[in-house]
């Protein structure tokens, strides 16, 4: 492996890191543009899926008091059934076409919200919605790789403790990429190749999420609830740029 592919690898993994340890999610939204760079994009991917996992192992030790495991359920279990179902519609859908749709949607949403100067307000239960949402996310998940995009604008728009809220989204991202990960390991994916880009992005990550996790302590409930908005409004544009770049 060259220098030059080392830096880009580290380079991704920092960001990859940071974001991970900071907000509990988009990875592969901050990370995959510098490892598209020196790696084929199913190795890429590959790498994304097992940093995601491994700095969000950590990310969940950290707010693992604030883990309400009927809430979690609620979401896991139906984008568990949401995963195997967007693997089906790999061959019948275009995930170029879902990417810049979501992109446009997360750009609105973020934008929007970005704009206001008082925060979304959900507070009543809503089940069947959360049910929904979380199958959505393992489908996307399968399909473009984006099992956090919309759990991530649900929970935004509730005025919960910045733990609770990361209580939920982290585990939710790291158990269904891990899921992800392992599917792509039954496939012979995690090759010599792979496992080398490992070695280098693995310890660089975990440090720069660690970096992440401080800053998350740092902000208060409300700052959290800006950033996850303004993350979705930056995620927008890099899903936008990518995905229009990949169609040209």
């Amino acid at each position: 492996m060259s220098l030059e592919a080392m830096i880009f690898i580290a380079l991704g993994a920092v960001f990859a890191g940071f974001i991970n340890g900071l907000a509990g999610f988009g990875v592969s939204l901050f990370a995959l543009g510098w490892w598209l760079q020196v790696l084929e994009p199913i190795d890429a991917v590959a790498v994304s899926l097992a940093i995601s996992v491994v700095t969000g192992i950590q990310g969940v030790w950290v707010v693992r008091s604030a883990i309400e495991i009927p809430a979690l359920a609620r979401f896991l279990i139906p984008a568990l059934i949401g995963i195997p179902v967007g693997l089906s519609l790999l061959a019948h859908l275009s995930a170029d076409i879902l990417k810049l749709l979501i992109a446009f949607f997360l750009l609105a949403y973020g934008a929007y919200f970005a704009c206001q100067r008082r925060l979304p307000s959900l507070t009543r239960p809503t089940p069947i919605i959360d049910s929904l949402i979380g199958f959505i996310g393992g489908l996307l998940g399968a399909l473009a790789g984006l099992s956090g995009a919309l759990p991530t604008v649900w929970l935004s728009l509730r005025p919960w403790p910045k733990a609770k809220t990361r209580g939920l989204l982290q585990p939710y991202n790291t158990i269904v990429l891990g899921i992800s990960a392992i599917l792509l390991s039954v496939n012979g994916i995690y090759d010599t190749g792979v496992l080398l880009a490992l070695v280098i992005a693995v310890p660089v990550a975990l440090a720069s999420a660690q970096v992440g996790i401080r800053v998350f302590r740092l902000i208060n409930d409300s700052q959290f609830r800006r950033l996850l908005i303004l993350l979705m409004l930056v995620s927008g544009i890099v899903l936008l740029a990518r995905s229009a770049t990949s169609m040209l």
